[in-house]
């Protein structure tokens, strides 16, 4: 199946709108339900836990949002290694955005799970974070947030459920 980013020599053709329809076109659509950028998140996180352990949202996608933070005196264990926690708290952070953003006006996400994969350690430069929904219900959403080092090696696996209350 083709998906938005991949070249289809379909876009073009006269058959595209059946092809759309059929879902062998994806477009690309934005999970945002809410105005989000990144001027607002970064000023949002002010003086929280985030920006503590130095945590930044660099980027915004359509479907994902990217976030990173430096391994330092603050965020590194005894051992040298970027803290298993702070690769949670990143992870949290970068669902709990995610799900806010993703969830309808006066909606809001709690969490109700966090898990952690520790793959590779880190001892300096920026561990980088994406998340991505991976279920997006009424509900309940899933997000899964992916971080690597500077050289791109994965490092942490992060899957937060979140439960999405409705306005009261």
């Amino acid at each position: 199946m083709l998906t938005s980013g991949q070249p289809s020599i379909l876009v073009g053709h006269p058959s595209a709108p059946v092809a759309r329809r059929v879902g062998l076109i994806k477009e690309a659509m934005s999970i945002w339900k809410k105005p989000i950028s990144l001027s607002l998140l970064n000023e949002t996180n002010a003086n929280t836990a985030a920006t503590h352990l130095g945590i930044e949202i660099t980027e915004v996608g359509d479907d994902f949002l990217r976030g990173r933070v430096p391994v330092d005196e603050r965020t590194r264990q005894p051992f040298g290694i970027l803290h298993g926690g702070v690769s949670v708290v990143l992870a949290e952070t970068l669902g709990s955005i995610g799900a806010f953003y993703a969830c309808p006006e006066g909606h809001r996400g709690v969490g109700l799970d966090i898990n952690a994969n520790h793959i590779r350690a880190a001892s300096s430069g920026w561990v980088t974070g994406t998340a991505r929904a991976v279920h997006i219900g009424r509900t309940t959403q899933v997000w899964q947030i992916d971080m690597a080092n500077d050289a791109g090696e994965l490092t942490c696996v992060s899957r937060i459920t979140m439960a999405i209350l409705a306005p009261r």
